[in-house]
C-alpha cells in the first residue's frame, strides 16, 4: 500500500465525487418515483376556508371506506387552504361539480381526515352533473378543482374543548373584543365562511331558495287551500267519524298484531310466486298492444257511438219506468198468487206417478219406433183406400149387392140370391136389380129390421139421393 499523501488526497476526492454522484442518482430516482406516484392517482384540489391540523398522508374516505390520502397541503392566493386529495381507487372517480368534501376529526389526539361525496344521489334516469374542471396552468396544474363553495370546514370538537383552557381562553376573549373591527372589512367573507362551516345552514339556504323559486305555486296552494279547508270543515263530522273508526281499526289491528306480522313474513314469498303471474300479464299486455292501438284509431267512431247512445237511453227511460210500475204491481200480485201456486202444487203431486208412467210409456213408444210405425200405417192405409185415375180420385172399395139384402144376412132376399145364381157376378146382379122397377121396394123390405143404411132412414126424403146414387150407377153400368 502506498503511503503518498497525494494518493490519499486523490483517493479521498474520488470517494467524495462518487458519493455525490450516487446521491444525485438516488435523488433522481426518488424524484422519478415521486413523479410516478403523482401520475398514478386522481388528484382533486379541494379548497377549504380553514385547513388547520390537516397534514399530508392522512386518509381520504368515501362512505367510510378509505379510497386515498392527502397528497399535499397548499395555500391559495386568497389565503385559503388547498388540500390536494389523491384518489387511488378508480371506482370512485371522477368527481363531479356537485361533489362535496369536509374535514372530520379522526381521533381525540387531533388527527383529521377528509370525507368526500363524489356526486349527489339522483333519481333513476336523472342526468349526472358534469365532471370537475381541470386547472390548466399555475398552482395545481393538471389537478381537478373543487371550489370552497362545495366544501365544509366544521369547527372541531377539540377546538371547542380548548376554548376553556389557557391560552385559548385569553385568545378567545381577544377575538371577541376585536370581532367588530374584523367584521367591518370582511363581513361578506365571514358570512360565506359561517355558511360553509355548518352544512345545515347551507342546506337551509338552498331550501329557502327553492321556496323563493316556487313562490307562485305556494301562493296558489294557499289560495286553493281555503276552498279545500272549507269543504273539509263542512264534513268535519265525517272526519271525526273517520278518526274514531281509525282508532277502532288500530285497536283491532293491534289485537291481530301476530297475524299481521305473519302476513309480512309471508309477503316476500307471495311476491316471488306473483312474479310468474306478472310476467304472464306482461306478455298479455304486449300482445294486447296492437289491439289497443287499433282501438285508439277507432276512438272517434267509438265516441260518436257513445254520444248517439244518449237518445237511446233517453227513449228507454219510459220503458224502465213502466217496468218499475209493473214491478210495483207484481209485489202485490205475486203474494196473492202464492196460495194458488201452493194448491197447484198439491194438485200436481197425485199426478206425479201417472205422469211418470206416461213418460215411460211415451218414451218406450218413441224408443221402439212406434211413431214411425203409426205414420207408416196412416200412409199405407191411405194409399190402399185412395186411388187416382183419369177422372180423379176414387176409393179402392165397392158395394156389392147380394139381391136386395144389404144387411149382410145371407138368408134374406131370395131374389138377390137368384140373381147371383143366374149371373154369378155381384156387379151384374146389382145391374139387373136396378133394371127392375120394384128393386127399391124389395130393398126396403130386405132391410126392414134396420130401417137405415149408413145412419140414413130409407123412408125419409134424405134416402132418395143415396138410392139414386147406388142404383143409378148400377143402371148406368149395365
Amino acid at each position: 500500500m502506498s503511503t503518498d499523501p497525494r494518493v490519499k488526497k486523490l483517493t479521498g476526492g474520488r470517494a467524495i465525487a462518487i458519493a455525490v454522484a450516487a446521491g444525485i442518482a438516488l435523488g433522481a430516482l426518488f424524484s422519478i418515483a415521486a413523479g410516478g406516484d403523482e401520475d398514478d392517482g386522481y388528484l382533486v384540489r379541494a379548497v377549504f376556508d380553514n385547513g388547520s391540523f390537516v397534514i399530508p398522508g392522512e386518509d381520504v374516505k368515501i362512505a367510510g371506506v378509505v379510497v386515498g390520502s392527502i397528497h399535499e397541503v397548499d395555500l391559495t392566493e386568497d389565503n385559503k387552504a388547498a388540500v390536494v386529495l389523491k384518489i387511488d381507487d378508480p371506482a370512485f372517480v371522477p368527481f363531479r361539480k356537485d361533489a362535496q368534501c369536509q374535514i372530520r376529526l379522526q381521533s381525540l389526539i387531533g388527527e383529521q381526515f377528509i370525507e368526500c361525496v363524489p356526486t349527489r344521489p339522483r333519481k333513476e334516469g336523472e342526468q349526472l352533473a358534469p365532471e370537475l374542471a381541470t386547472i390548466d396552468d399555475g398552482r395545481g396544474e393538471g389537478q381537478y378543482l373543487l371550489p370552497a363553495d362545495n366544501n365544509v370546514t366544521p369547527v372541531g370538537e377539540d377546538l371547542l374543548r380548548n376554548i376553556n383552557r389557557l391560552p385559548q381562553q385569553q385568545g378567545w376573549r381577544l377575538i371577541i373584543n376585536e370581532l367588530g373591527a374584523g367584521l367591518a372589512g370582511n363581513g361578506d367573507r365571514l358570512r360565506d365562511a359561517v355558511r360553509r362551516a355548518n352544512p345545515a345552514l347551507k342546506e337551509f339556504d338552498g331550501w329557502i331558495k327553492t321556496l323563493a323559486d316556487q313562490d307562485r305555486l305556494l301562493g296558489n296552494l294557499i289560495d286553493e287551500s281555503d276552498t279545500v279547508l272549507a269543504a273539509w270543515a263542512a264534513k268535519r263530522k265525517d272526519t271525526a267519524g273517520f278518526i274514531d273508526q281509525a282508532g277502532a281499526t288500530a285497536a283491532a289491528a293491534a289485537e291481530r298484531g301476530d297475524d299481521l306480522e305473519r302476513n309480512w313474513q309471508l309477503f316476500p314469498a307471495f311476491l316471488r310466486e306473483l312474479r310468474p303471474t306478472m310476467d304472464a300479464y306482461t306478455g298479455l299486455a304486449d300482445q294486447m298492444t296492437p289491439a289497443l292501438n287499433n282501438l285508439d284509431r277507432r276512438a272517434p267512431a267509438i265516441n260518436k257511438m257513445v254520444a248517439n247512445m244518449g237518445p237511446f237511453f233517453s227513449s228507454t227511460t219510459p220503458a224502465l219506468e213502466s217496468l218499475g210500475d209493473f214491478g210495483d204491481r207484481a209485489r202485490q200480485l205475486f203474494p196473492a198468487l202464492r196460495p194458488l201456486i201452493a194448491d197447484l202444487d198439491n194438485l200436481g203431486r197425485p199426478f206425479r206417478p201417472a205422469s211418470s208412467d206416461l213418460a215411460k210409456l211415451f218414451g218406450s213408444f218413441d224408443d221402439t219406433g212406434g211413431i214411425e210405425e203409426l205414420m207408416k200405417l196412416i200412409y199405407f192405409y191411405t194409399g190402399t183406400t185412395n186411388g187416382v185415375d183419369a177422372k180423379g180420385h176414387y176409393v179402392r172399395a165397392s158395394l156389392r149387392f147380394e139381391a136386395p139384402c144389404l144387411a149382410r144376412s145371407p138368408g134374406i132376399g131370395r131374389g138377390c140370391a137368384g140373381l147371383l145364381d143366374t149371373f154369378g157376378d155381384p156387379v151384374k146382379a146389382a145391374a139387373a136389380m136396378a133394371s127392375r122397377p120394384d128393386t127399391r121396394d124389395e130393398l126396403k123390405q130386405a132391410i126392414a129390421p134396420n130401417k137405415a143404411i149408413a145412419g140414413v132412414d130409407l123412408d125419409s126424403e134424405d134416402a132418395e139421393p143415396l138410392l139414386d146414387f147406388f142404383f143409378g150407377s148400377a143402371g148406368g153400368g149395365q
